[in-house]
């Protein structure tokens, strides 16, 4: 029997009854059954139906803890993606880290790339819920159940990078479209030039050979400097379009008009240097070593390789591995050469680093980029911006080996 000191109210037919403040409430009429003391008594069906609510209660709260994995899909996207991102952009960095640092080993660098991921989720859920519902007024008997099973099977594809089109496209210098493409895009003039660019009008830019590095020309890093002065001023644009025969050609063109003093000083002295036409505002831009007339600026550009080996020349090999001979001649531990420019800063050490960029193993030593080193991090996302220029061709009839993560 319920009375009305439990919770309910039960002075008149037809009010609602109130159950308990941590029980599921029920809007439900008194019906009068034998008179009490004040005239009114609970009927068995109240009871009755109090323990079914109950029960349902309990049923409709397992059904909700099982009902939250009902958008595992959308919410699985919005996970994995920044991770598997996050992911081949570090092992990418790595990979070509360690090629750099093999390179300075004299060792053949090898690319492997990954061609496909597909992450399979699953998700299998089960509840049981029975009761007893007791109408004498005692507890109600339940028994809940459940089961869930959550599988996460992650597959990746790798396709190592070879072949005839791979390897022409990292030892063909690259096209004189992408390189100007790259700063009319906003990336450092000085920058590219002095990382992608081996002469301009027979100015040389510092070269690295298996014997060591040869300082560039004076005037070419003052060019390369000067060139960035005048694109950040805003008054020099790169552009490519076809000639009359149909062929991409790259153009420089000055601006005319609202000038300052100093960018006008600039552009003259870098014609100056070139040996440019004083009064042409457009110049094409050619590849070869040495201009055909004073409108023409000769370029040659430096293939992915180049850079690499001139990159593997900065790498700060151990001591020990340069008196052995196991390197090429470089740059030593915290010592620069005499008339070069470091482009990048690529230390190593016997233990892994706490803060690096990125780092790698190979040997017995770990070679880094500091990641407060932002110049070093600029010269090293550039050469990933240049990758993707080369023209590796298509893939087909590569090896695939297809690795399936648990």
């Amino acid at each position: 029997m319920i009375s009305a000191s439990d919770g309910y109210d039960s002075r008149a037919a037809g009010v609602a009854l109130r159950c308990r403040s941590r029980e599921t409430c029920v809007s439900l009429r008194m019906i009068p059954m034998a008179a009490n003391n004040n005239g009114w008594g609970t009927s068995a069906s109240e009871v009755t139906a109090c323990n079914s609510m109950r029960v349902l209660a309990i049923g409709a709260l397992a059904l909700c803890a099982t009902g939250c994995f009902g958008a595992i899909g959308p919410q699985s996207v919005r996970n994995d993606r920044p991770l598997y991102a996050a992911s081949l952009s570090d092992s990418w960095n790595e990979q070509t880290l360690l090629n750099i640092v093999k390179i300075r080993y004299i060792d053949p660098p090898v690319f492997v790339d990954v061609g496909q991921i597909v992450a399979s989720h699953s998700l299998q859920e089960g509840i049981t819920v029975t009761g007893n519902i007791v109408p004498n007024g005692s507890a109600p008997n339940a028994t809940i159940g459940g089961s869930g099973t959550y599988t996460n099977t992650p597959t990746v594809t790798y396709i190592p990078l070879t072949g005839n089109r791979f390897i022409r496209g990292l030892a063909t210098p690259l096209p004189l479209e992408a390189v100007f493409a790259g700063m009319q895009g906003g990336l450092p003039a000085d920058l590219v030039l002095f990382a992608a660019v081996a002469s301009i009008n027979d100015l040389k830019n510092q070269e690295t050979t298996r014997n060591g590095i040869v300082p560039a020309d004076a005037d070419f890093h003052r060019v390369r400097a000067l060139a960035r002065e005048i694109q950040l001023s805003g008054q020099i644009r790169f552009l490519i379009k076809k000639d009359a025969k149909g062929e991409l050609v790259t153009v420089l063109r000055f601006h005319t008009e609202k000038i300052s003093p100093q960018i006008q000083s600039d552009i003259a002295e870098m014609r100056h240097l070139l040996g440019l036409n004083p009064n042409a505002n457009e110049l094409q831009v050619v590849p070869g070593a040495v201009p055909a007339n004073d409108t023409e600026i000769a370029m040659t550009t430096r293939s992915i390789l180049d850079l690499m080996e001139t990159m593997a020349a900065q790498v700060e090999v151990p001591t020990e591995d340069l008196a052995k001979s196991r390197a090429f001649p470089g740059f030593e531990h915290d010592q620069d050469v005499s008339g070069v420019i470091r482009q990048v800063r690529i230390h190593s050490g016997e233990s892994r680093p706490p803060d690096a960029f990125v780092s790698v193993k190979y040997r017995n030593s770990w070679f880094w980029i500091d990641d407060s080193d932002l110049e070093s991090k600029h010269v090293f996302s550039l050469i990933m911006n240049l990758f993707t220029m080369v023209d590796a061709g298509p893939t087909q009839n590569q090896p695939v080996v297809t690795i399936p993560s648990r």
